[in-house]
């Protein structure tokens, strides 16, 4: 049996088309395969991201930069003596000359500040759950902690020297006692605040009790509790410093003291510039943990 003839006008049809090169005459040879005016706006619209992320990112040390300048240019413009305010560059030189006093006595303060706001996390985090989840442990756990929370510390550290001595123990229990309640409060909102209809859907759908706490109460609670975190973890920097003032024979706080009593103010000045430092790395430290543990907010960045 014969197969019908294909004629001239499906041959054609079924023949793979190539570009006319023609059509290409009379245009410059830049322009052909050159980029379409809507790719011109998407690739400006990127840079423009770029550059906007960059100059975000470099505000922080410009502002710093800024403020040492104004703190230089207000000496030299009212004529402040160096024993009232000293310059940054006095201030500056002596985070050199004065290396080994400052990096000793500085971990000396920075592992009360570990120490005490580690023992805080450990324990203001489960009681939050408990008081969150248990009325019973809301009637009988919270009441005492707001009595100690209106106790002052400062006027209560005394005591913490005469019990525990003048060593770190004290410094660390005094730090628990500051930057305890912060997170306690910010932990019993956290693990309140998921709706309770999530609640009733997870175990319709016969989740357990621990999955509905790994997958749902304890992620939502998160982004409040380092709220928490945040505000003890510049509390605790603090406190260790109020606990050298009260008696103490090492650490910043007592570098600071001694200084101020021989009326050494560029050494005061640097160990403030210290302070600072640990406290804007710790607060780097919780930054990052708070990032690291909550993919699903930057996700949505």
């Amino acid at each position: 049996m014969a197969l019908p003839a294909t004629s001239d006008r499906e041959k054609r049809m079924t023949l793979p088309t190539t570009p006319d090169p023609a059509s290409n005459l009379g245009r410059s040879p830049a322009a052909v395969g050159a980029p379409t005016p809507d790719e011109h706006r998407v690739g400006r619209s990127r840079a423009m991201r770029r550059l906007r992320a960059i100059g975000w990112n470099l505000l922080p040390p410009l502002t710093f930069v800024a403020l040492v300048a104004l703190w230089a240019g207000s000496i030299r413009l009212f004529g402040i003596p160096a024993y009232l305010l000293p310059g940054p560059g006095g201030v500056f030189e002596r985070l050199i000359t004065d290396a080994g006093l400052l990096w000793s006595n500085a971990l000396v303060t920075l592992s009360e500040n570990v120490l005490g706001f580690g023992l805080t996390i450990v324990t203001a985090i489960p009681l939050g759950l408990a008081i969150a989840l248990s009325p019973l442990a809301k009637q009988i756990l919270y009441p005492p902690i707001m009595l100690l929370q209106l106790v002052p510390k400062v006027a209560v550290a005394p005591l913490f020297l005469v019990w525990l001595g003048f060593g770190m123990e004290s410094k660390v229990v005094l730090t628990v006692l500051m930057t305890f309640f912060p997170l306690l409060i910010a932990s019993i909102s956290g693990f309140q605040i998921l709706d309770p209809r999530y609640l009733y859907l997870t175990q319709s759908m016969g989740a357990s009790t621990w999955q509905t706490f790994r997958y749902l109460r304890f992620p939502a609670a998160l982004p409040v509790i380092f709220s928490g975190v945040k505000t003890s973890a510049t509390i605790a920097a603090t406190a260790a410093i109020v606990a050298e003032f009260v008696g103490a024979n090492q650490g910043l706080g007592y570098v600071l003291l001694k200084s101020t009593s021989t009326m050494d103010i560029e050494l005061t000045f640097t160990v403030l510039v210290v302070l600072t430092i640990i406290g804007i790395v710790i607060n780097y430290v919780v930054e990052f943990t708070e990032w690291a543990m909550t993919p699903w907010q930057r996700a949505g960045n």
